[in-house]
């Protein structure tokens, strides 16, 4: 038990760290930007099964438009997926005063088909060790940087 927990702490310091490297040039892009942008960082498991897996790469190797264009509506600037294994990382790109919570209802009040999206990924999705009873997206704090400016 101790080695599997291990492992997917190690995957998502990796991931972390990978995300924080990709970020450096993300970050140029928010800073030249006219409107305050902020990265927020979330992780979830995929279901420990193969072909599982590969249904829900397969859902995102064609994301539904409606999803898509729930996203525009409620303001993201930028989603972007990672993965290691199991392991999926999240970053997302928003307005800095932006409130996640209500930006998730506007998006998924563009279609019926936002919602469904949401329900049939969540088939797919369990919390990494640590994440509290029935959650499974749970946001990664940064906790070091580096800057060579």
């Amino acid at each position: 038990m101790f080695m599997k927990i291990a492992k997917y702490l190690f995957a998502l310091f990796i991931a972390v760290v990978a995300l924080q490297a990709v970020g450096c040039h993300q970050d140029e892009n928010i800073k030249n930007s006219s409107e305050q942008l902020i990265q927020k960082v979330f992780v979830v498991n995929i279901v420990p099964n193969e072909q599982k897996l590969k249904e829900y790469l397969s859902y995102h190797a064609q994301v539904w438009p409606e999803v898509e264009a729930g996203f525009r509506k409620a303001g993201y600037k930028k989603i972007a997926l990672y993965r290691y294994h199991y392991l999926v990382v999240m970053v997302v790109t928003v307005p800095k005063n932006a409130d996640l919570a209500n930006m998730g209802k506007m998006a998924e009040s563009y279609s019926p088909k936002c919602a469904a999206w949401n329900k049939l990924m969540a088939g797919y999705q369990t919390g990494v060790p640590g994440t509290n009873a029935g959650a499974t997206w749970v946001e990664a704090f940064p906790y070091y940087q580096f800057e060579n400016q």
